[in-house]
C-alpha cells in the first residue's frame, strides 16, 4: 500500500500545474497569458501544449510548445488573436503532457 501511495504522489508531482493566467482584450479577440510549471525530462516527457476551454471542456484554443524545457520552469508564453465565443466570460486552461496525458486540474481564467 505504501508503494501505491508513494507512486500516487509522483504522478501528481509529474502533473504539468497551470500557476497563472491572464487576459487582456485586443481588437477583436484576446491575448491569453499562461505560466505552467512542470518537470521536463526530455523529449519523451515534457509539456507539448496548453488548451482554452469552455466551462463544458470544448477546446477554443490550443498553444502548442515545440519542445522541452527543463531548464525554463516554470514556463510563461502566451496566445493571441483568441476568438471566445459571445456570452462567455469564464475560460479554462488545462496543461497536456506528451507522457502523462492531460492535467487533472484546469485553471479558471475571468473575460473582463
Amino acid at each position: 500500500m505504501f508503494i501505491a501511495i508513494l507512486l500516487a504522489g509522483q504522478t501528481k508531482a509529474d502533473e504539468p500545474q497551470i500557476l497563472s493566467a491572464t487576459a487582456q482584450k485586443e481588437g477583436l479577440g484576446w491575448r491569453i497569458e499562461v505560466t505552467v510549471s512542470h518537470n521536463d525530462t526530455g523529449w519523451d516527457h515534457f509539456v507539448d501544449f496548453w488548451s482554452i476551454e469552455t466551462r463544458d471542456g470544448t477546446e477554443i484554443e490550443r498553444r502548442t510548445l515545440l519542445h522541452p524545457h527543463p531548464e525554463e520552469q516554470p514556463l510563461t508564453r502566451s496566445l493571441s488573436g483568441v476568438s471566445v465565443p459571445d456570452g462567455i466570460r469564464k475560460v479554462f486552461v488545462r496543461a497536456h503532457c506528451r507522457r502523462d496525458g492531460w492535467s487533472k486540474d484546469r485553471f479558471m481564467l475571468k473575460l473582463k
